[in-house]
C-alpha cells in the first residue's frame, strides 16, 4: 500500500525504506572516498543511512559546493542522470565515513512506475536541492565573501557535529569557488573578530554560532 507525504521535509515511507534495505546494495565509504565522478554514467542512486556526502560541480576549472546529502536523503542529480540516461554533471565525495544503500538503475526504473511514493520522495528532494541552489546563487551574487565563509564554517560545524574542523584553506576555497589566498586573508579577519581560532596543525575551531 502506498503512502502520502505530509508537510515538512521529505521522508521515505516505512514500506519503501524496507524495500530499499532489502533490495539495494549496502556499501560503506571511508572519508574522502569518491562516490561519483563527473562525466560517468550513473549505475545506482545512493540512499544515505549514516555519514555525509558532499556534492560539487566544476565550472571553468573551479569547484563549487552544491549541497550535502545527509542521512535519510538521496542524490537528486544521480536520480536525474539515470532517468535522462545522461552522464553525471556533478561529483560526490564522502565527507564523513558513510554508509549508504545503492539503488541500481533497474530498481530505480521499476520503482518509478510501481511506487508513487518513490516519485514523491525524489520530488521533495528536488525541491529541497533547488532551494539549496537558489541560496548558493543568491550568496554568490549578493553576499560578501567573508559572510559566505562564516556561514560555510558554521554549517560545516553543524553537519560534522563538532566545532573543531580538520580542513585546509585550499579545500574551503574549492568549496566556495574562490582562491586559497583570499580564504587565508579572510580567515585571519574572522580570527581577529573572534569567529574562529586556527591551529598550526590545520585545525579550525569555530567559536561563534
Amino acid at each position: 500500500m502506498d503512502q502520502a507525504y505530509g508537510p515538512g521535509p521529505s521522508k521515505v515511507p516505512s514500506f519503501l525504506r524496507r524495500e530499499i534495505l532489502e533490495k539495494g546494495i549496502r556499501r560503506a565509504f571511508p572519508v574522502q572516498t569518491e562516490i561519483l565522478r563527473e562525466g560517468q554514467y550513473v549505475q545506482a542512486v545512493p540512499f544515505v543511512l549514516s555519514g555525509l556526502i558532499k556534492v560539487s560541480a566544476r565550472f571553468e576549472e573551479r569547484d563549487l559546493l552544491l549541497y550535502y546529502i545527509q542521512p535519510e536523503e538521496s542524490c537528486i542529480m544521480s536520480f536525474t542522470a539515470i532517468v535522462e540516461n545522461m552522464p553525471s554533471q556533478v561529483f560526490a565525495v564522502a565527507e564523513k565515513a558513510t554508509e549508504a544503500v545503492l539503488i541500481p538503475n533497474s530498481l530505480v526504473e521499476e520503482w518509478i512506475g510501481q511506487y508513487p511514493a518513490f516519485n514523491r520522495f525524489y520530488f521533495h528532494q528536488y525541491r529541497q536541492r533547488y532551494e539549496d541552489l537558489l541560496g548558493t546563487i543568491q550568496n554568490l551574487l549578493f553576499a560578501r565573501m567573508d559572510e559566505r565563509l562564516k556561514a560555510y564554517l558554521l554549517e560545516k560545524a553543524r553537519l560534522m557535529n563538532t566545532r573543531r574542523l580538520n580542513i585546509h584553506h585550499r579545500e574551503i576555497a574549492e568549496d566556495l569557488g574562490s582562491a586559497r589566498e583570499v580564504i587565508s586573508r579572510l580567515m585571519k579577519k574572522l580570527e581577529k573578530e573572534g569567529v574562529v581560532r586556527q591551529a598550526e596543525q590545520g585545525w579550525i575551531e569555530v567559536l561563534e554560532g
